[in-house]
């Protein structure tokens, strides 16, 4: 019961328009409701089983954030930089309960052909909350390179010119 439960905590209500930004996909139980019950059924849930759940949420439970406005800071952070430059596209899809991530589409079109874009993900595995998936081919998984909000926005036009 505790799974199903929180797994409907963290569906996000259907609209017929695609999500532009991460604050456009707040709109579940645990972007709403009172933060800390919101930390005590995540706690429940994941003691019974790796419980899913937005990157800011994970952080919050082991003491990175002081709170989910602090989480969703960073998010529109990221937002206001890349929403405003072109190329860059918010994906909304991603695994179940996470919040998505900003791709840059023109690094799609590889130096040999197709690749993997540049993408910029949130995460709770460092205190600057993101990591840059620099663009790629080929077998294998890139390293992702940890970032923070200062260091994207020194970087941008670099990471842009390099894709």
């Amino acid at each position: 019961m505790l799974s199903l439960e929180w797994s409907d905590a963290l569906e996000v209500p259907n609209t017929p328009d695609l999500a532009g930004s991460p604050a456009e996909v707040r709109r579940s139980w645990v972007d709403q409701a009172d933060e800390q019950q919101v930390l005590t059924t995540y706690r429940a849930a994941n003691a019974a089983g790796n419980a899913p759940g937005p990157w800011w949420l994970r952080a919050l439970d082991r003491g990175k954030l002081r709170s989910r406005a602090e989480g969703h800071a960073v998010e529109d952070a990221v937002t206001e930089l890349l929403a405003a430059r072109p190329g860059w596209v918010f994906v909304p899809w991603v695994d179940y309960g996470e919040i998505g991530y900003w791709e840059y589409v023109p690094s799609e079109s590889g130096v040999y052909g197709p690749a993997t874009p540049t993408t910029v993900q949130f995460t709770d595995s460092h205190r600057g909350f993101i990591h840059l998936v620099p663009a790629h081919r080929g077998a294998g998984r890139p390293q992702p390179i940890d970032f923070t909000v200062d260091d994207l926005r020194a970087q941008i036009e670099d990471i842009e010119l390099i894709a």
